[in-house]
């Protein structure tokens, strides 16, 4: 299906016979089953961040895969030019594909609920099999009790080995096994408080469906994170984990840079080329370097009817990412927070990763959150690993907005809890004093992670300073202050009307990208002259202004006056 000549964009499809049926852009990654198919091994694991096309592969797979699939739905694609390798795999297996992304609650209890709902609405599309001429009644009612969505936790325990099982009887060949999002149960457990409990139960399920299972072809697993062998997969010696580091399969999560160029020329926005690749390419999984499509697709799909439409961040706000937040307040108040403001400044940090890791580990130390931010997608590799140590760098501008925003966040809590200091600061600026308000930014700039902007060109550096003086003033709750307000021959960088009888204040901030402090300040009260950024607040009665320009280089500040 076409909306006005050009095929729908499929946002948050993740079923793969919906996309098809439908005639939506797709993307080609059937190269994975060949891949698998050639380089067989019985369980494989991949780990990937998330919005990363993992569940749609899955979805794909189930679809080449299962008995009574529709072949149509591969034509076109470069899977159905191998002909030898379709006649001996596609359409040959019984499939069973399992989510466990909707498993998570705030007690165990209610969270084995979950995880029997889910497997029951999965099995439910077999029932047909209590009508086998095959299986006999010790096997229905098996079945009947996978279909309960109040089984017990033995039975959940047991339940993929049944399945696969029964699969196996009545299909007369061996089945398939997709596990999608394998470690969501054991995330929400850790934050529910019962990890112990869940990381038993999923061991349990684990180890009898794919530890020597004599019914299974092979099994697919996908998840975020690669727990520990010792945790969930204790004894499988024919696991194949492929992470983010591995160099096989790394073109069939995410989006290259060619695919990305012919999506972006189909819908005819190939003049936003460089704001996608700065915006939302980076990452590196093995030797490939790729794009997260979650944003590709939600930005080509915003400027279709938007054309001038910035940037927006998809990916940071389709879930949470507490992961940052705990990141950047530990290295804000240790001897590190120098890596952290390398990291904002787009310069690389030389870590060891761990990529084995138990949930219960994760906030265990700061080492295991530089292995954490690696693995989530929010650091990403750069350059060549020197020993045992690779070099890691945020991988574009949407995941550097996230650090930032963190970053003056934290400011802004460090600012609330000492509000004598914004007294003085606020009474130092209203009094006229540019000593003392230079002396008490220079503490407030000290007070945080410095951004040098390097992402972006040089106009919009002065961002971070701004906003480091826009929290500051926003706890002055007599003030009334507005950022970027049109006022004479242009747009003032901050406005401020105080009380009834005291003077305004203009405030223009440059970044002296030389470190040239005397000559930033001398361009900032140059603009505000030139272009009259004190009119608006004379047309409002106000008599007396005083015009503050600020020029900042790091961690240093130069403050000067006019009134």
């Amino acid at each position: 299906m076409t909306v006005f000549g050009k095929k729908r964009l499929a946002i948050g499809t993740e079923d793969f016979e919906k996309l098809r049926r439908a005639g939506c852009y797709y993307v080609d990654k059937t190269g994975l089953i060949a891949e698998l198919m050639r380089s067989m091994t019985e369980v494989t694991l991949f780990t990937r961040p998330r919005r990363f096309g993992k569940t749609l592969n899955m979805s794909m797979l189930k679809c080449f895969f299962e008995i009574g699939g529709d072949p149509a739905l591969f034509d076109g694609l470069k899977i159905s030019k191998d002909a030898e390798l379709c006649e001996q795999y596609m359409g040959r297996f019984p499939v069973f594909f399992i989510s466990l992304k909707d498993v998570g609650a705030d007690s165990f209890a209610r969270a084995k609920e979950q995880m029997a709902s889910v497997i029951a609405d999965a099995v439910y599309p077999f029932k047909f099999l209590l009508n086998s001429a095959v299986l006999d009644d010790s096997d229905k009612e098996l079945l009947r009790e996978l279909t309960n969505r109040r089984m017990d936790e033995q039975m959940i325990c047991d339940s993929l080995r049944i399945l696969t099982r029964l699969l196996a009887k009545h299909y007369g060949c061996k089945a398939i096994l997709l596990i999608d999002e394998y470690d969501v149960p054991l995330q929400k457990a850790f934050y529910g408080g019962y990890y112990e409990e869940m990381v038993q139960l999923v061991r349990s399920m684990f180890s009898q469906a794919l530890k020597t299972n004599l019914n299974l072809e092979f099994a697919v697993l996908t998840g975020c994170l690669r727990i520990s062998r010792e945790s969930i997969f204790t004894g499988m010696n024919h696991l194949r984990v492929l992470t983010i580091s591995d160099p096989r399969f790394t073109g069939y999560f995410g989006f290259s840079d060619a695919e990305v160029r012919e999506m972006l020329e189909y819908y005819e926005v190939l003049d936003a080329y460089d704001a996608v690749k700065n915006w939302y390419d980076g990452y590196r999984f093995g030797d490939a370097e790729v794009y997260c499509p979650w944003d590709v697709i939600n930005y080509i799909d915003l400027l279709r009817t938007a054309p001038r439409a910035m940037p927006q961040n998809f990916w940071a706000n389709s879930s949470g990412n507490d992961v940052v937040t705990e990141f950047v307040k530990r290295l804000d108040a240790s001897a590190a927070a120098r890596e952290l403001e390398q990291l904002a400044a787009g310069e690389a940090v030389m870590k060891e990763i761990r990529q084995e890791l138990t949930y219960r580990e994760m906030y265990d130390s700061l080492d295991n959150l530089w292995s954490l931010l690696y693995m989530t997608g929010y650091l990403t590799k750069r350059g060549e690993a020197e020993e045992e140590k690779i070099p890691l760098v945020i991988p574009n501008m949407e995941i550097r907005g996230i650090f930032k925003r963190q970053i003056m966040d934290l400011f802004k809590e460090k600012v609330a809890a000492d509000g004598a200091m914004v007294q003085e600061f606020c009474g130092a600026l209203l009094a006229g004093d540019a000593g003392k308000t230079e002396e008490l930014l220079g503490k407030y700039l000290k007070m945080t992670v410095s951004i040098r902007d390097t992402f972006v060109r040089k106009s919009l550096k002065e961002n971070f300073y701004h906003g480091i003086l826009l929290g500051i003033l926003g706890y002055k709750g007599d003030w009334y202050v507005t950022s970027n307000y049109e006022t004479g021959d242009g747009y003032g960088d901050i406005l401020i009307e105080p009380k009834e009888g005291d003077p305004g204040i203009v405030i223009e901030v440059k970044y002296a990208h030389d470190g040239d402090l005397e000559k930033g300040v001398r361009l900032a009260m140059e603009q505000i002259n030139t272009r009259h950024y004190d009119a608006a607040l004379h047309e409002r009665g106000i008599r007396q202004v005083l015009k503050y320009g600020i020029a900042c280089f790091r961690k240093e500040c130069r403050v000067a006056l006019e009134k």
